[in-house]
């Protein structure tokens, strides 16, 4: 059996590296802007998914027509 190896050697090290976050898919929060990568648990949903955290959710997306000065 061979043993797993944790170091990734060679000249293109970084470029076949399967842990690489950089070519993830990203969306915005609706909540606070920020941008969420795409995670495994988020898999089978990620169309769905709006909000980096619980509390993003709990607070509710960014309405901007609200915000400022009212008539």
């Amino acid at each position: 059996m061979k043993p797993k190896s944790k170091s990734v050697s060679g000249t293109n090290a970084g470029q076949d590296f399967k842990g690489n976050k950089s070519f993830l898919p990203s969306k915005l929060c609706l909540s606070c802007g920020r941008p969420m990568t795409w995670r495994k648990s988020w898999a089978k949903n990620w169309d769905e998914v709006r909000y980096c955290s619980q509390a993003c959710r709990r607070a509710g997306p960014k309405d901007k027509s609200t915000s400022g000065t009212q008539p």
